[in-house]
C-alpha cells in the first residue's frame, strides 16, 4: 500500500497493492494498524454507499458538530474528490485538494474531521462508498458552497456546463459566511 501526503498534509491518497491473475484480482480495501501508521483513525462508525449519473456534484458537506473524517473509495467508475480546510486556525484554511479515484485503479482518500468534502461525477455512473468516524447528524450538517470564487475549486467541468445539483447543495454558504472549525 502507497499513502502519499497531498498539498494539505492531513489529506492523505491511499494506492493499495493490487494483485491480479486469471481469476481477477484481490487487494486489501483496509488494514488497521497501516491506516493507525499514517493518522488514519481505527474506528469507524459508519459505511455510505451512493450511486449518481454522470455531472452530479454532491458537496461540498460537512458536520460543525460531530464533524466526520471519510475514508472514500470508488466502487463504480470515477469521480473528483474534493477536501476543503475549514479549520479557521490551520495554515490551510480555505484552500482545497483534489483528485480523480476510479474504480479501476482502487485508490481512496483520507478526508480528515475539520474538512467539507464533495466530489463530481465524471463516468455515466458512479458508485461511491466511504467510511466515517461519526455517526451522520442532520441538525449539524453544513454546505459550503461547491463554486466559491475564495476557494477556487477548478473541477474538471467543460466550458459553460453546470453540475447536477441538489436543492441543499445549490444553497451551500459561501467561505465567508460559513460555519467552521476552531
Amino acid at each position: 500500500m502507497t499513502f502519499t501526503v497531498l498539498d494539505i498534509p492531513e489529506v492523505i491518497l491511499i494506492e493499495p497493492d493490487l494483485f491480479r491473475d486469471a481469476r481477477g484480482f484481490f487487494l486489501e480495501v483496509y488494514h488497521r494498524l497501516r491506516y493507525a501508521e499514517h493518522g488514519i483513525p481505527d474506528e469507524f462508525v459508519q459505511d455510505n454507499h451512493s450511486a449518481s449519473v454522470e455531472g452530479v456534484l454532491r458537496g461540498l458537506h460537512y458536520q460543525i458538530r460531530q464533524p466526520q473524517g471519510k475514508l472514500v473509495h470508488v466502487l463504480q467508475g470515477e469521480i473528483f474528490d474534493v477536501a476543503v480546510d475549514l479549520r479557521c486556525r490551520a495554515a490551510t484554511f480555505g484552500r482545497w485538494v483534489g483528485r480523480t479515484l476510479t474504480a479501476g485503479r482502487h485508490g481512496q482518500m483520507w478526508i480528515p474531521p475539520g474538512f467539507a468534502h464533495g466530489y463530481l461525477v465524471l463516468s455515466d455512473r458512479a458508485e461511491v462508498a466511504y467510511k466515517v468516524t461519526d455517526y451522520y447528524a442532520p441538525e449539524w450538517e453544513r454546505v459550503l458552497r461547491w463554486d466559491d470564487p475564495t476557494v477556487g475549486i477548478r473541477w474538471p467541468l467543460e466550458a459553460g456546463q453546470v453540475p447536477i445539483l441538489s436543492e441543499r447543495d445549490a444553497r451551500g454558504s459561501l467561505l465567508a459566511a460559513a460555519e467552521t472549525f476552531p
